[in-house]
């Protein structure tokens, strides 16, 4: 019997595993009761291992082999199979062996399977290079973020956020601004840092533009939210926005 691509992947991270690492991860991600995470399970394999392992796969793997990796218990398997979902994005959506079909099927797929990348590392290293990639591409579809921020489930809400990152990359920031609003009094702590931190990437591009933000929300805006947003800021701004807060 042949052995898919997925059950290759999974094996490889598996035979990779380090038991020191998976407790240190299990800490960082905060997978305890009550927390974040709970309940995630890791293998204590680094992500730079994990890349190294699917690289010769991503072209190969199906969808259903992504399917599978992304439905794994242990965190490490579900993060190859959205990196081997970007890897086919990317491809198909640009270069000369683009498809505009694949290209939609990946986006599509990413889609289907988006609830099952539930911590922050399954949304920032995937989200901004698919769907964001996607808006850059398309504009009119950018309603799929807004749906996303709509959806009162905390990792959705966070890749409506984080995906416009790649927008901000390509000189748009109206989607962003729309969304930290959204935002900007979220109870979450994750929320708070993803929304100050697209602030920041705003204000890297157009700095006038983070500062009217400022001017307006500084004083609604949760503290951690505010110290991610004026961190490239000069020092006496930075003092300026903590004192109004």
């Amino acid at each position: 019997m042949n052995t898919s691509i997925a059950e290759t992947i999974e094996r490889s991270i598996e035979a990779a595993a380090d038991p020191e690492d998976a407790f240190q991860l299990s800490r960082f991600f905060q997978t305890g009761p009550g927390q974040y995470g709970e309940g995630d399970m890791f293998l204590g394999v680094r992500v730079p291992k994990t890349r190294e392992i699917i690289k010769p796969f991503i072209h190969q793997a199906t969808h259903d082999d992504i399917r599978r990796l992304t439905a794994s218990s242990y965190h490490e398997i579900r993060l190859a199979g959205f990196l081997c979902l970007v890897g086919q994005y990317g491809r198909a959506a640009s270069g000369r062996n683009s498809d505009p079909k694949k290209a939609q099927d990946a986006v599509a797929l990413y889609i289907e399977l988006i609830d099952r990348g539930n911590n922050w590392d399954l949304i920032d290293m995937v989200a901004p290079k698919i769907l964001g990639d996607r808006i850059v591409r398309f504009p009119e579809t950018h309603n799929i973020l807004l749906s996303l921020a709509e959806s009162g489930n905390l990792w959705r809400e966070r890749v409506s956020i984080v995906s416009t990152w790649t927008v901000i990359r390509s000189g748009r920031f109206d989607l962003t601004l729309c969304l930290a609003d959204r935002f900007l009094t979220h109870p979450h702590h994750l929320m708070h840092k993803a929304v100050g931190w697209m602030l920041r990437e705003v204000g890297k591009r157009h700095e006038p533009l983070l500062l009217r933000y400022l001017d307006e929300n500084a004083t609604k805006m949760p503290r951690t939210a505010l110290r991610y947003a004026i961190e490239r800021l000069a020092p006496d701004l930075r003092r300026h926005y903590l004192t109004a807060k």
